[in-house]
């Protein structure tokens, strides 16, 4: 059953579905979003930040979940690709016991949702729904939103925006303006990882159907995406210094500059799909870091400008 992992190494190959290197996506929207929150009333809280991010954690698995199923199910994840290896299509997880996964990551979810309907109100039963039901239709149902060029969209609506807004207004019963241009650069920052791995996999996706945005538009589309998705990213600081009341401390992300001109150069240089893994897991602590630092920068430079 477990034909590319180890014998009793079940754990690895649930812990690979949950694709670890993406994780990033969940957490960085809700420090975003927590301390966009904390900018606008001056306090922090601990709870509804926590529920916050178990909300985030368990949509985020559910949605790897069932990208393992559902890329499986429509043929693209073959012994073709030279991506990390995925549960069910290595044999290691049946589909069946991958669509259960599926069904009681997304229930957690829903469940850990519903504590923050107490600082939120009960209208934020429906935005979780909607969140949990994107991320199934993500590659599964009659429109599967990555085979059909959506894909990049989807992960800065709701890993973006969705995830730092609602964050923010379960703290502060708000949207802060600030937490608008987190959103973006969070999900412009995250959907770089999406654009890496499916320059990786552009080939095997083309005959599989998956039209993602590199299979429909081409890699030179894909590496103008990328620089352009980390210059937004860059110069978010810079106008919330400018134009939106913060002080020099929101200047803090810059430090990723270095960063971000390498990633930027190594994408741009990039040919070979298997020499995009190490890529991908910078790119995500790319996420992590300039998200870290946006929220530090965020709440010191709070009413300083």
């Amino acid at each position: 059953m477990f034909a590319r992992f180890p014998e009793r190494a079940w754990w690895r190959a649930w812990w690979l579905a949950c694709r670890p290197k993406t994780l990033a996506a969940a957490f960085a929207p809700v420090a975003l979003g927590s301390a966009c929150a904390t900018a606008q009333t001056g306090e922090f809280h601990t709870v509804p930040a926590a529920l916050a991010l178990l909300f985030a954690l368990l949509t985020q698995i559910t949605c790897n979940f069932a990208n393992d199923h559902g890329d499986f199910a429509r043929g693209a994840d073959t012994a073709a690709r030279v991506g990390p290896t995925r549960a069910v299509a290595s044999g290691a997880v049946s589909p069946s016991a991958m669509r259960c996964a599926v069904g009681l990551c997304a229930t957690a979810a829903f469940g850990a949702g519903m504590f923050l309907v107490a600082w939120g109100g009960w209208w934020l039963v429906p935005v979780g729904a909607v969140c949990l039901l994107a991320c199934l239709a993500y590659t599964g149902g009659p429109f599967p939103l990555a085979y059909n060029g959506l894909g990049d969209v989807f992960v800065v609506l709701f890993f973006g925006f969705t995830a730092v807004l609602f964050t923010a207004y379960t703290q502060c019963g708000l949207f802060p303006s600030a937490a608008w241009a987190a959103g973006l650069v969070c999900g412009l920052l995250a959907a770089n990882i999406l654009v890496v791995n499916n320059a990786r996999d552009m080939a095997t996706d083309a005959r599989a159907g998956k039209r993602t945005t590199v299979v429909l538009f081409g890699r030179g589309f894909a590496r103008i995406e990328y620089v352009a998705n980390l210059c937004v990213a860059l110069a978010a600081p810079v106008v919330l210094c400018s134009f939106g009341g913060f002080g020099a401390w929101v200047l803090l992300p810059l430090a990723t500059l270095p960063l971000a001109v390498a990633l930027g150069r190594a994408f741009w240089r990039v040919r070979e799909p298997v020499a995009h893994n190490p890529l991908l897991g910078k790119t995500a602590a790319f996420l992590l870091a300039h998200s870290l630092l946006f929220a530090a920068g965020l709440v010191l430079g709070a009413g300083t400008g």
